[in-house]
Parts: structure tokens; sequence; C-alpha cells
């Protein structure tokens, strides 16, 4: 079985909440909520009281798609933290990407079927944290050329990743 990692930078929550859900039924076994640059401060600060609301909605949705357990959730940390998460593959999807897709950079010989998935703000990556991923190592890649919401981002990026890592 695939052990998946979200980062997911911190939006509105209704859609965060949203996304919390759906890629807990997709079988993510862990996720980071991350404050990035574009993380609005009042969400930022707000977002360490929501971590016992997103663990419940982890654990109805695991429940819903008949999980034996739901995925961890994190408490909320800073990009600088999330970099050196311990995973042997780790990518960063972003927008700006325009030659390499996840589904060609997944290689699940090299993840050992373990992954990082670190998804971004609405709005995107600024580019300083671009490069501060890639500095430490992540793997940039996009999931085509249509622009995605950022939950919308979350559940096509788990669906990928889950449906390649699964096929072993």
């Amino acid at each position: 079985m695939a052990e998946i990692t979200l980062v997911l930078a911190i939006y509105k929550f209704d859609r965060m909440e949203w996304a919390i859900e759906k890629c807990t039924e997709l079988g993510v076994s862990r996720i980071i909520p991350l404050i990035s640059r574009r993380t609005d401060s009042h969400l930022a600060t707000a977002s360490v009281k929501r971590v016992d609301r997103w663990q419940r909605i982890a654990r109805q949705a695991a429940e819903q798609s008949r999980r034996a357990a739901p995925p961890l959730i994190a408490a909320p940390m800073k990009l600088s933290e999330a970099l050196n998460l311990p995973q042997p593959l780790r990518i960063v999807l972003a927008e700006s990407e325009e030659q390499a897709l996840l589904r060609d950079v997944l290689n699940p010989e090299a993840a050992g079927n373990e992954i990082t998935l670190a998804i971004g703000p609405e709005g995107g990556w600024t580019e300083d944290e671009l490069q501060s991923f890639q500095q430490a190592g992540w793997i940039s890649a996009s999931l085509g050329n249509t622009i995605l919401r950022a939950e919308t981002a979350a559940i096509a990026a788990v669906a990928v990743a889950a449906s390649m890592l699964s096929s072993l």
C-alpha cells in the first residue's frame, strides 16, 4: 500500500476541508497543513485551532470509505520545516513547471512506495518558495497546462499518485 504524505498549503477552510475529506477517501496517510507566503495571516493564526476539526473530518471520511485508519493530520508548519521531510521521493506541484508532468516523475521504484506531494495555496507558490523546494531536493512537477484550484490540484495529484503507486 502506498504511503502518501500531502503537504497542503493552508487556504480557505471550507475548500481545505473538502480537500482533506476527498484526499482521505483516496488513501493519503498523512496531511501536513502548511503556512506559505500566500496563506492569509488570519487563516494561519486560526489553523492551529482547526486541527481537531480536520482530524474529525478525516476520521469520518475514513469510516465512510472503509479505511482501517484515518490519515494523521499534523499541526500546521512553516515551509522551512517541511522542506526537510524525510520521504525518498518529494514532489512539489507547480503551475510554472512546463516540462515534467506528475505521472512522469513518479518513480515507484525510487519512491519505495513512500512519497510526499506539496500543493500550493490559492495563487500558487511564490518564486522564492519554489527555489527553496528545489534547493532542498524536491522535484517540481505539473498536472498539465490547466490552472486548477488548490483543492482540485490536491485531489487530482493524490489520485494520480495513488493509482500509479498501487499498480506495482
